[in-house]
């Protein structure tokens, strides 16, 4: 007679060792005992280890694992460092030669299944459709995406403000659109009226009834800015805050999905949208968490939702002489600033040096600047959905010697007279600058 059996393994971590034991009983002579491992739903077996009885001698079929098993007592085979590519069903076969004749093999299988865990090897919080504008007349909605990669079995993964868990509506279907499933129920505005276009001021009463019939405020706060008499002192950091306000605590919507990949690990995402409110948003604290049957203790990403304040500008050449490229560029914020900002560049109370009349990014260039930007004001403003911050900066223009100045520079003019044209531009533009 001749039995076999393998006993039932639990989950394993990547990187454990296994031991997987093939007992048997018989009262024949043994001939050979073989494991396989089972691919393809079943379909193909692919030997990784034999034990020869007539010659006591092992062999490892797997040539890329080779000596990564171990047979002990010719019936038990050991995985030093188990791997994601290991996890499936094995079987051990046991062969006995037949009483009757020497030249006939009598077999007998068992089979387990090898499950193996592997912790998510990263986790990351981020910000959906960033950089995005911040909006004083109008609430918006917001989403934090969590990604989890390198996780199997696919992990739990939940958020938590101010270390408390929230509590949120599942979306199982990703949303058709903003518009049809946001919580728009927390809407309420409590406007300025002194800050209102007069487009929107001509509706009559702001704070009831439908949103606004545009979803662009900046192009109130641009009429605003636009004007040509407008006195900025250079030193001026501004702040937008929002003129509506929540009248209950926002609702949360959470969706969870995750996709495999190639390695055989899980990518997982959730996504956490409620209608941001900068007023009780800012400076608060979220966080990503993810349980897993692998990890002894929950896995964790944290950020802190913070509007720009502070922009820090640099201006090179520090001093720019006509036909130079100026470059002047954002280098960084007071705070640590999350969501990404959105920065964009206008020159008070003119276009800019292209014709444009604003220009994204964190860097703005004037190439081979003319003489009558001296003294221009620019301006940058820096805005992500909890709120914006405008700083400004003059440009100095002198005069550059290597380049001629006119006609009357070559017509013969007395080189006393070029030098008190060059000392009366430097004096204006020194009463230019401390002004």
């Amino acid at each position: 007679y001749l039995t076999v059996s393998i006993e039932p393994l639990p989950p394993v971590v990547v990187g454990d060792a296994v031991t997987l034991k093939c007992n048997f009983k018989t009262d024949g002579k043994m001939r050979e005992i073989v494991w396989y491992r089972v691919t393809d739903g079943g379909t193909i077996k692919q030997k990784i280890f034999t034990f020869d009885a007539m010659f006591s001698t092992n062999f490892s079929q797997m040539e890329n694992y080779r000596k990564r098993e171990d047979l002990v007592y010719q019936s038990t085979v050991r995985l030093p460092e188990v791997r994601i590519s290991d996890n499936g069903p094995y079987e051990c076969h046991v062969g006995i030669y037949d009483r009757a004749t020497r030249e006939k093999v009598v077999l007998a299988s068992g089979n387990v299944f090898l499950n193996v865990m592997a912790p998510p090897t990263s986790i990351s919080v981020l910000a959906a459709d960033t950089p995005a504008p911040f909006s004083r007349y109008q609430a918006q909605n917001f989403t934090l995406v969590c990604v989890v990669s390198g996780g199997k079995p696919a992990p739990l993964v939940y958020f938590k403000r101010d270390g408390e868990p929230i509590e949120a509506t599942p979306l199982p279907e990703p949303p058709a659109g903003a518009s049809s499933w946001a919580p728009r129920n927390l809407l309420h505005r409590d406007l300025d009226d002194t800050k209102v276009p007069k487009s929107l001021a001509a509706d009559g009463e702001l704070g009831m009834g439908n949103p606004f019939p545009t979803p662009d405020p900046p192009r109130g706060l641009a009429a605003e800015r636009d004007s040509v008499t407008e006195t900025i002192p250079e030193t001026v950091v501004s702040r937008e805050f929002p003129r509506w306000v929540h009248m209950a605590e926002p609702i949360y919507y959470f969706r969870h999905t995750h996709a495999p990949v190639s390695d055989g690990t899980v990518e997982a995402r959730a996504t956490l949208t409620w209608t941001l409110n900068p007023q009780i948003d800012n400076e608060a604290l979220f966080s990503c968490e993810v349980k897993h049957p692998a990890l002894s203790m929950p896995m964790q990403s944290e950020v802190t939702l913070v509007a720009p304040k502070g922009p820090k500008i640099t201006m090179t050449p520090t001093r720019a002489r006509v036909g130079d490229t100026v470059r002047i560029l954002v280098q960084g914020f007071q705070n640590e600033v999350f969501p990404e900002p959105l920065f964009t560049w206008t020159r008070v109370g003119s276009r800019l040096l292209d014709g444009s009349a604003e220009h994204d990014g964190k860097e703005l260039v004037l190439e081979r600047v003319p003489a009558e930007l001296n003294g221009s004001m620019y301006r940058c403003t820096a805005q992500n959905p909890l709120g914006s911050t405008d700083t400004h900066t003059r440009l100095i223009v002198f005069e550059n010697p290597n380049i001629p100045r006119g006609p009357e520079d070559s017509n013969g003019s007395l080189p006393s007279h070029c030098g008190f044209r060059f000392v009366l531009a430097l004096t204006l533009t020194v009463i230019l600058e401390l002004t």
